[in-house]
């Protein structure tokens, strides 16, 4: 018996026929397809995590500068004239997601990379962004150019086109005092997952939807240092300036106002 098939070798090799073939594809399809539900879950529970940790940090170092600066949070600098919707900070205090203006200047968040954020400034950035983004590449242009970070940050609310004849420092930057919103409730909310859509025509200008968590959830930094993570329903923490850019700075600070509700 081994003498035959040492001699006929091919008699004990049986080929895959094409049903069966088919049958082994189809439960690895089977298989893959559940699977895949929940790695993505997994995946969006590690960067709400990590989010979430970031915007603790950034709690810290505001809190930091604060301290360093008579009570202070990160505030301004003033604002260039507003010309390009390429300008994401069209008065000085915008609610904004930049670090740093055309100029090169540190702006809001931006401020803590100095010192306060100098080790570990990539907390600016969340690994949950729908978009690729570069964190590096986009460090490396503070100093030079715009760059921007992963979260909207509120200065002090200002929403106008251009600064006020004669505006100073407003009063409420104080983190102890931060004044009221437009809504008469306390001001609690300083950081947000920015959730930006805007329309294609504005790539032009660098203009292009920013979003997090695939706009399933916000995570929210209040001003005492503590964190929540809210349910994006009915897309109540996403910023939809595809209408117009002009209302997006508006509509950045509704949603402060929304997450200043947030218990």
């Amino acid at each position: 018996m081994l003498r035959r098939l040492m001699e006929h070798p091919n008699e004990c090799r049986r080929a895959f026929t094409l049903i069966e073939l088919l049958v082994v594809i189809a439960i690895i399809a089977i298989l893959a397809a559940l699977v895949m539900p929940a790695l993505a879950s997994a995946k969006l529970a590690g960067g709400k995590a990590v989010c979430i940790s970031n915007l603790r940090q950034i709690g810290i170092a505001i809190q930091s500068y604060a301290s360093d600066f008579e009570g202070n949070i990160p505030y301004g600098p003033k604002a260039p004239p507003y010309t390009s919707p390429a300008n994401f900070y069209p008065s000085t205090g915008a609610p904004t997601s930049l670090l740093s203006l055309q100029s090169g200047s540190p702006v809001a968040l931006g401020l803590l990379l100095r010192h306060h954020l100098a080790s570990q400034p990539k907390v600016l950035f969340c690994p949950g962004v729908d978009q690729a983004i570069d964190a590096n590449a986009q460090l490396a242009k503070v100093g030079t150019n715009q760059a921007q970070g992963s979260y909207f940050y509120r200065h002090n609310g200002n929403i106008g086109l251009f600064d006020p004849p004669g505006a100073g420092e407003p009063e409420h930057i104080r983190l102890d005092n931060l004044g009221t919103n437009r809504l008469g409730i306390p001001i609690r909310a300083i950081a947000v997952d920015s959730e930006y859509l805007c329309s294609p025509d504005l790539e032009v200008f660098g203009v292009k939807p920013h979003t997090h968590h695939r706009q399933k959830f916000a995570d929210i930094l209040f001003s005492d240092g503590h964190v929540v993570s809210r349910n994006n329903r009915n897309d109540r923490f996403t910023v939809d300036a595809r209408t117009g850019i002009l209302q997006s700075f508006d509509k950045i600070l509704q949603v402060f106002e929304k997450a200043d509700a947030e218990p």
